[in-house]
């Protein structure tokens, strides 16, 4: 069959995008794959399902697979992708959009100079909403990799993020530490690592090893988690600027019970049609 899809990106995290409310079609993990493979596919960071919701007050199912075909809970930057790629494909006109994930619900609404506001709701610190092998919640955690002790923030923002405070993103040890780190054990269903510089109370620099795919240019949830870790061990102050290598995320948080707000843009690329094998 020819599956039809878009191709986005937020910020250089690129995604495909594929409605299957109009189409029918079960994707495997080896079809994901696949698809993923920048030579012989679409290449993607990400794979993103528009599916109907099975709660009434949602209006849509939002679904994201990484590269590797694994499915996750959450995706900021493929959240503005999402809201953009409904209204084009004219799935919906609304403005303010609510989509159902693994992660939880979250709320959308673009703003009328094309970007995309997503609610991301609360922060969560707790061990156990990660899930992070650790006997209390705390700003900071020990975390012993490859011989050497780190610091880590632990954030949920619907999925797990570790947040390394560094000098420089230029010199911090991604390519070592995030792999590493990603699949230490203490972290059960493994964890997307930041690397995080302070600019400034308002200002910081982030690269993201991401779970299941590696570094990416961007990454939406990160950038929430790397700002609530920083807020909450009072180096930041809200609103912050975060400078990714595929450019800038405005993040929102009082602190509390407050929700997180996340402001980017989201690009349409290209749409096309590929044969599943």
């Amino acid at each position: 069959m020819l599956l039809h899809f878009t191709k986005m990106h937020g910020l250089g995290n690129d995604f495909m995008v594929v409605d299957l409310i109009t189409q029918r079609a079960r994707l495997r993990d080896e079809q994901i794959r696949q698809l993923a493979d920048r030579r012989f596919g679409v290449g993607f960071d990400q794979l993103l399902i528009v599916e109907p919701p099975r709660s009434p007050e949602m209006d849509f199912r939002y679904r994201i697979f990484n590269a590797d075909g694994s499915e996750v809970e959450n995706c900021g930057n493929g959240a503005r992708c999402f809201a953009r790629f409904v209204r084009d494909q004219r799935l919906t006109h609304k403005d303010e959009i609510h989509v159902e994930t693994a992660g939880g619900p979250l709320t959308l609404k673009v703003e009328s100079d094309g970007q995309v506001t997503v609610d991301m709701g609360k922060p969560r610190f707790e061990p156990e909403a990660l899930p992070f092998d650790a006997a209390e919640d705390r700003p900071l955690h020990r975390l012993e990799v490859e011989d050497e002790r780190c610091e880590i923030g632990a954030v949920s923002m619907g999925n797990p993020h570790a947040v390394l405070r560094v000098d420089s993103v230029d010199s911090a040890p991604v390519e070592r530490l995030g792999p590493a780190i990603e699949r230490h054990p203490r972290f059960p269903r493994r964890v997307n690592v930041g690397f995080m510089e302070i600019v400034s109370s308002h200002e910081i620099r982030l690269r993201v090893f991401e779970r299941g795919t590696g570094e990416t240019l961007a990454c939406g949830t990160g950038a929430c988690a790397a700002v609530a870790s920083g807020i909450r061990q009072g180096l930041l102050e809200s609103p912050v600027t975060v400078h990714l290598r595929g450019g800038d995320l405005r993040i929102e948080w009082p602190g509390g019970e407050a929700p997180l707000l996340m402001t980017g843009p989201a690009e349409r690329v290209f749409e096309g049609r590929i044969a599943l094998a």
